[in-house]
């Protein structure tokens, strides 16, 4: 058994800073930290490269790293917390994953 926690980022991905900087931050109390493996809303990729075929895509596999985690981080700025990533929420919960919010 590993001495570090897995922690999964989950939120959405107009809050690119804030991703960086947990990611940062969580890392360096000595966590491993699974992450996003893009922004598209902060760098504006769905609009140009996202259909629905991908985004669906981008979901599922954002799912299949919360099974790989033992949390999950939420990066809620604002309080704001979309339809994916409330749909991230309740799959952690589902199967027994803790779940920490960055507000």
């Amino acid at each position: 058994m590993s001495k570090y926690k897995v922690i999964t980022l989950c939120g959405s991905t107009k809050f690119k800073d804030e991703f960086i900087n947990e990611n940062k931050r969580l890392t360096l109390e000595g966590n491993i930290v699974i992450s996003v493996g893009l922004f598209g809303h902060a760098d504006g990729e769905y609009e140009t490269m996202i259909n629905q075929d991908i985004k669906e895509m981008l979901d599922d596999l954002h799912k299949r790293k919360i099974d790989l985690a033992d949390e999950i981080f939420v990066i809620n700025k604002n309080g704001y917390i979309g339809s994916s990533t409330k749909s991230e929420i309740e799959y952690a919960i589902k199967t027994n994953k803790k779940v920490n919010y960055l507000e």
